[in-house]
């Protein structure tokens, strides 16, 4: 069982912590032309996207961490992410996609000002401002779902948590957490104490310190930034039309497959 990987991708976490609850074995493998799109080695031959994870069972590859969740959880039933009723299913899926569109863009916005230093003076102070009032909505929305109960999916860690866990520990970490004594921050604390999502965040942090030569990458353009459906929508909704445009003419930012670059 190999999982093709970055830490640092929310996308990757999650296929990780389910793997991790299910208590299934797996190698893990950064790939090397991960961030170039190139598609002519063993990785990007997995997934013409070139993203980031890709499963690999021993004949079988499958890309897009939603899939690979549904493969997992047919795969090793036990003990099962979903909920039982097709209610409860669809409400777990419902905030899956939530966290790995609007959440994701949000967090990926931020972090193109804040860590890749793509925008500066007035600029920037207008997108840190935009994902802090988008983040404060999508986590008014989350606690809701989660209302009085221990986990989304009710008593049990499930589906939704593992989608959840990653976009919020990036919240926390830019600063823009749930309130304290919130249900929301209780449920982040009940979360970092379960062993599948503490090895997770831990090997996350561990690869932050290499992060300094990964920005340096990007910014050359060795290394090129994927500007996908909602990340591109966010950061033109919320002002960064110029980010875009510079990204382009320094040749820095990629769009997803098929292109011709």
């Amino acid at each position: 069982m190999l999982l093709y990987e970055h830490p640092g991708s929310p996308y990757a976490q999650k296929v990780k912590i389910a793997l991790r609850e299910k208590g299934v074995a797996f190698d893990v493998e950064l790939p090397k032309s991960l961030g170039t799109g190139q598609v002519d080695e063993p990785f990007g031959m997995t997934n013409p996207r070139a993203e980031v994870p890709v499963l690999v069972d021993g004949h079988t590859s499958i890309f897009d961490s939603t899939i690979i969740m549904e493969y997992i959880e047919e795969r090793w039933p036990n003990p099962p992410l979903l909920p039982r009723t097709p209610e409860a299913r669809a409400a777990a899926r419902m905030t899956e996609d939530v966290c790995d569109t609007q959440y994701e863009a949000v967090n990926w916005g931020f972090a193109e000002v804040a860590v890749f230093g793509r925008a500066n003076g007035a600029l920037a102070d207008t997108l840190r401002a935009a994902a802090a009032r988008q983040t404060t909505v999508i986590q008014n929305w989350l606690a809701v779902r989660l209302g009085d109960a221990a986990w989304f999916g009710g008593e049990a860690f499930g589906w939704a948590d593992a989608a959840v866990a990653p976009m919020l520990h990036r919240s926390v970490l830019y600063g823009m957490g749930p309130p304290p004594g919130s249900a929301l921050a209780a449920w982040y604390e009940r979360l970092r104490e379960r062993a599948s999502v503490a090895i997770t965040f831990a090997e996350y942090e561990a690869a932050s310190a290499g992060m300094a030569a990964t920005i340096e990458r990007f910014k050359t353009g060795e290394r090129l930034r994927e500007y996908r459906d909602n990340r591109l929508e966010w950061m033109i909704k919320s002002g960064g039309i110029e980010v875009v445009l510079a990204g382009l003419r320094d040749r820095n930012i990629r769009f997803p497959w098929p292109n011709d670059r």
